[in-house]
């Protein structure tokens, strides 16, 4: 039997995921989980990238020791998140989280050397106050001297990658999401570099998904007991998610529901239209150079902080029936305002939303949740009526992929606002995605539409409103 590793590291948690084949079906078993998230030092939210690659090879070793040694592996993380190393390999500052506030006041800077509209125009990526464009303006500010030290800039799945098998390879789906990658190039924007006054040599060649970059390197062979290949996934975990949803159609809609919402198509040319950025959708490098056109929406990290933050420990499967209890409740907040972002206290942060717009502010679990599930939904809603005007085309059902394929309230809401047919599943999506990525370059997989008919007829679907 040959098999498969995807580490699939979330901004809550990550897993090991081997994949095989087996009666002509996709089989997985998850070996291993770890939890994750930032932690804060010296006033700053960061990633413990000592740990978590610790952890990365904690659940390697767990494939020998229940003897199912994989063939490769394949490390996909979240978007924007970077290191720079020095001239020893060493990390230059903190592995710094999306969710720092070192980045306000930074796009303003960046829209002194470039215009946001042609920023837009070259890149195709929506703003957000944290993509690395703007991460970066801050070390340029804060610390210039990293940028002057500096010889290498990886993104957090590129490092892994290097940690595990020595070469420094910097992968395309990830990279796009800096807002350095020139749409319509699908390289590194040298012009825009210059102008920011980033060092060039800082970013190489780009790697697409599917490429062999290497073996594990001697002691990581030795540590974890068995040789194996590197190959690229979709590093941006998002990526990996769309490559597994379970559709032959070439307009397929899909949301990508976790700790975020990703909802949109692809798109084989990018849109970079004037309108396509005032309705702030973005142009993501996928698998094949096929754009992820999609809208980035705050998604289950607000029920993921509620949840936390509540005395009793509920499942989200019982806070969904809470909020199916208290359905009538009428408030609504916007899911993607920057209050919801890091704050202190999600619970608060939403009631104090509610007070600010002269409406009833939640109190019980039942009703934050269903402020929260509703207002997502409301946004999807919004978000796919925007996207059949700027893709010029009608959407009769949405492919929900991802952990949030299991909150059936959310898929219930998602189908009765859009008036549209919901096809959930599967939940392991980007693991299946990355898996994907690995058996497409091993040959299991001609391409990439012969992978998603095998997911298709590998996993369980279920569906929510009219057929």
């Amino acid at each position: 039997m040959q098999y498969y590793l995807a580490i699939d590291i979330g901004a809550s948690s990550g897993r090991h995921v081997l994949g095989w084949i087996k009666d002509g079906k996709l089989r997985l078993e998850e070996v291993y989980r770890f939890e994750n998230g930032m932690q804060k030092k010296d006033g700053h939210l960061i990633w413990d990238t000592k740990r978590l690659f610790a952890e990365i090879l904690t659940g390697m070793r767990r494939c020998k020791e229940i003897g199912k040694i994989p063939a490769s592996v394949g490390v996909d993380t979240w978007a924007v998140d970077y290191v720079l190393l020095d001239e020893k390999e060493e990390l230059l500052g903190e592995a710094y989280g999306y969710r720092d506030s070192r980045t306000q006041g930074m796009d303003e800077l960046v829209y002194q050397h470039i215009p946001e509209a042609e920023l837009y125009a070259i890149t195709g990526i929506q703003k957000q106050p944290f993509n690395t464009i703007y991460q970066l303006m801050a070390v340029k500010q804060q610390h210039p001297e990293y940028l002057k030290q500096a010889r290498t800039f990886l993104m957090l799945p590129d490092y892994f990658h290097f940690l595990l098998m020595g070469k420094k390879v910097q992968e395309y789906t990830n990279a796009t999401s800096t807002q350095l990658v020139n749409a319509h190039t699908n390289e590194w924007d040298r012009a825009l570099l210059r102008r920011l006054g980033y060092p060039e040599k800082l970013f190489g060649a780009l790697a697409m998904p599917g490429t062999t970059v290497g073996w594990l390197k001697k002691e990581i062979e030795a540590e974890v007991g068995y040789a194996c290949q590197v190959v690229l996934p979709a590093t941006h975990d998002t990526g990996s998610a769309v490559l597994a949803v379970p559709s032959q159609k070439e307009d397929t809609l899909y949301i990508s529901s976790g700790t975020w919402s990703l909802i949109g198509v692809e798109q084989k040319e990018p849109i970079c239209t004037e309108a396509s950025r005032q309705a702030n959708f973005t142009n993501e490098g996928g698998y094949a150079y096929r754009y992820r056109y999609l809208k980035n929406i705050m998604g289950l990290w607000m029920i993921q902080s509620v949840r936390r933050e509540l005395p009793e420990h509920y499942s989200f499967s019982e806070l969904c029936d809470l909020a199916r209890e208290s359905q009538t409740f009428p408030s609504r907040v916007d899911v993607n305002a920057d209050v919801f972002l890091a704050p202190e206290s999600m619970t608060e942060a939403i009631q104090q939303e509610c007070a600010r717009t002269m409406q009833p502010m939640p109190q019980t679990p039942g009703e934050l949740a269903a402020v929260i599930y509703q207002s997502l939904a409301e946004s999807y809603a919004a978000a796919i009526k925007e996207l059949e005007q700027l893709t010029d085309t009608h959407y009769e059902e949405i492919h929900i992929v991802g952990g949030g394929s299991n909150a059936a309230y959310l898929n219930e809401l998602t189908a009765e606002k859009s008036g549209l047919r919901v096809l959930a599943g599967p939940a392991e999506a980007t693991a299946i995605g990355n898996l994907a990525a690995q058996m497409i370059a091993a040959g299991v997989f001609a391409d990439y539409r012969e992978a998603r008919t095998c997911i298709l007829q590998s996993c369980e679907m279920k569906y929510y409103g009219e057929s």
